[in-house]
């Protein structure tokens, strides 16, 4: 296996704990004095200006940037000043406004008060080579080396990422062909388009000779994916498709062709939670949804004995299938994919800007511990679910034009009462207590929401 890109921070002024920091997977890093930030500025008189959460690092080696959260001081780049707020503005008044990314290079220099970190950038063992040999459109053949950079692998340009039903009949008729790695999906025939996100869509799809119908699920990596990241990436998938409970939707197949992650899983003909909402004008009875949760619990605590952490929940991957009776039954989708696409590097430089991720269901402590989120995270997300299902709206206030991750971090949940007086006082206790980020989450573990969220039913 050759050796990973990797991104260092040298300290070359200054005293921490540590003076080297490395990282070759993807991750954020939240630099300034508050407790969860690592690196871990000095709260003393030479840092007096650094605030709390100064700055964010946003790392998918070998490609790196930053972004100043509007500091007092502002945060130095190669001795340019980027991100700093007037004097006048408080933090709240900064968050407010839009500060820009920059990307850094290796040798480049980044001072926090009186720390400075030096940059290293290391590409993977012979990105340079490969790039060069492959750097073509794997769908549309057009050269892409600019895109790629010092990334080796296959790659799907920009303009063909955006067209995710062309590539997955691409696929198709690949496998129709006769391709070996494709023949998971040969004699599967698209119906229909069932939704669409950021790292690709989902189509209906039914096998001509079975009439099986399954979801075919198309992910297009925002980089260039060698095959030992494409290798990483299949085998953390692997650990999904051993899930089997009957509230995760379950994955059949997985594989990797022309630059595109593929998968066959369970097709839910409910629909996704989302949906259902839209369907009902935005809310649910307090009965009904809670239901759901409790379904959805019981699917996430079962991944998480298995060791696997979804960290991507939101009500468009809680899956909806429908009984004989006509009752919904939940069941989680997408167990650890996003998780998997994130460690491997295939994402991008996602986490920044006011457009990227979903940070409407992700709690503080995501931000800040990116690579390793616990499984509180999960809980913590689907009590989000449950408000929004409750309310119609979000546990934060998210003001257009405000940076999404900089709210994360600085402000708190509202009391879901707040948002709608009609929620029970004791259901409102228990998702209030869930949504709860310091000094912990509130619920640490599946079973105990499931145990507070039970004792309020029938």
């Amino acid at each position: 296996m050759t050796r990973p890109a990797t991104i260092t921070l040298k300290l070359v002024k200054g005293t921490l704990a540590r003076t080297d920091y490395e990282y070759d997977e993807r991750t954020t890093c939240v630099l300034g004095r508050a407790d969860d930030c690592e690196p871990r500025l000095p709260n003393d008189k030479d840092h007096s200006t650094v605030s709390r959460h100064h700055c964010l690092l946003d790392l998918n080696p070998p490609d790196a940037r930053i972004r100043d959260f509007g500091s007092l001081n502002g945060t130095y780049v190669n001795g340019r000043k980027i991100g700093q707020r007037e004097a006048h503005q408080t933090p709240e008044e900064a968050a407010a406004l839009s500060y820009p990314e920059h990307d850094l290079a290796d040798g480049d220099e980044i001072r926090i008060g009186e720390t400075v970190f030096m940059v290293g950038v290391l590409p993977a063992e012979g990105a340079v080579k490969h790039t060069l040999e492959l750097a073509r459109c794997r769908v549309c053949d057009r050269e892409v080396g600019s895109e790629v950079g010092a990334r080796s692998g296959e790659y799907v340009c920009a303009a063909c990422q955006g067209k995710p039903a062309e590539v997955a009949a691409m696929l198709l008729s690949l496998a129709h062909g006769g391709r070996r790695d494709l023949a998971s999906i040969a004699g599967y025939t698209i119906l229909r388009e069932l939704g669409r996100g950021g790292m690709g869509a989902v189509f209906l799809a039914r096998h001509r000779d079975t009439g099986e119908e399954v979801a075919l699920k198309v992910m297009l990596p925002r980089v260039a994916a060698s095959a030992e990241v494409r290798a990483r990436f299949l085998r953390e998938v692997e650990l999904t498709r051993a899930l089997r409970h009957p509230n995760v939707a379950a994955l059949y197949d997985a594989g990797s062709a022309d630059g595109t992650f593929f998968f066959t899983t369970e097709f839910c003909a409910g629909g996704s939670l989302d949906q259902l909402l839209n369907r009902r004008g935005g809310r649910l009875p307090a009965l009904e949804a809670v239901n759901l949760t409790l379904q959805a619990l019981e699917g996430v605590g079962h991944a998480h004995e298995q060791g696997v952490v979804h960290r991507d929940l939101s009500p468009q991957n809680i899956l909806l299938s429908e009984e004989a009776d006509g009752s919904l039954v939940a069941k989680v989708g997408d167990f650890g994919l996003a998780k998997a696409f994130d460690q491997a590097g295939l994402s991008g430089l996602t986490r920044t800007g006011t457009a990227a991720g979903k940070p409407w269901y992700m709690p503080r402590q995501q931000v800040v511990n990116f690579r390793n989120a616990s499984p509180a995270v999960d809980v913590w997300a689907l009590a989000a679910c449950l408000y929004h299902a409750l309310t119609g709206a979000y546990p934060r206030d998210f003001p257009a034009g405000r940076d999404p991750w900089q709210i994360v971090l600085q402000s708190q949940p509202v009391a879901i009462r707040r948002r709608n007086p009609d929620v029970p006082t004791a259901l409102a206790a228990v998702i209030d207590k869930a949504l709860q980020e310091k000094p912990a989450i509130g619920y640490q573990s599946a079973a105990a929401l499931h145990d507070a969220l039970r004792t309020l039913t029938p």
